[in-house]
């Protein structure tokens, strides 16, 4: 009994949420100390059907002696009535060694009615205490299958995922403009360098060609306007 009521004071300053935000790995952890607290609950459960006999007992016992009480009082009348003043001392006699008796039935009593009540609201913490634990493992397990979920999507984005490819991809191809734009240069850098004189003189004589053709064909002109043509 000493034992169960020490773990008493364990479990009613227990903080199941507190226990649960410490906890390392909470989807294995949670399940250990959910199977913990069931089984404490049956002990509790167990020690506090024990207690709740041993308080009804108590009880018992103590209203057994209230009635041997009147029960002597009763005689003690009885023999006072019919004229038996030594009859009626021993029944008294015997009245006030039961009510030292009950003296001591009272205080089992009381420490009984304690126990049990100490019992009842371990008992009922631990229920309330493992239905909290329930709801929680339930939306633990939720959160880390989302998590989960949340880290594939997270990984596939990342530098070796999709997100990883894309800026391959693009580096890639920045890589191939880049020897593109060399390319081109180096071919402008070999190619031979124009000869701007000669391009001026070319222009020159594009422009006298284009003049002499003007002449010839004004002359065309003229001789077919003489000729009736």
């Amino acid at each position: 009994m000493a034992g169960i009521l020490e773990r008493f004071k364990t479990i009613m300053a227990s903080n199941i949420n507190a226990v649960l935000d410490k906890m390392e790995d909470p989807e294995k952890m949670i399940d250990q100390y959910l199977r913990d607290m069931e089984k404490d609950l049956g002990s509790v459960k167990a020690e506090t059907v024990a207690v709740m006999a041993q308080e009804s007992a108590a009880k018992r016992k103590v209203l057994e002696c209230e009635d041997e009480i009147k029960k002597m009082e009763s005689y003690a009348k009885k023999a006072l009535q019919a004229g038996n003043e030594a009859d009626a001392r021993m029944f008294l006699e015997k009245k006030e060694s039961i009510k030292i008796k009950l003296e001591s039935l009272e205080k089992e009593k009381m420490v009984a009615v304690e126990n049990s009540l100490k019992m009842r609201e371990m008992h009922d913490k631990l229920t309330v205490d493992i239905q909290k634990l329930n709801a929680r493992r339930n939306e633990i397990k939720t959160k880390i299958k989302m998590a989960k979920s949340a880290q594939k999507i997270s990984k596939l984005s990342s530098s070796t995922g999709i997100s990883g490819k894309m800026d391959a991809f693009n580096s890639v191809e920045e890589k191939a403009n880049r020897m593109l734009d060399e390319a081109n240069a180096s071919i402008e850098l070999n190619s031979p360098k124009r000869d701007e004189v000669g391009d001026l003189m070319k222009k020159y004589d594009d422009a006298e060609s284009k003049e002499n053709s003007s002449a010839v064909d004004d002359e065309l002109e003229r001789l077919k306007k003489e000729m009736g043509i």
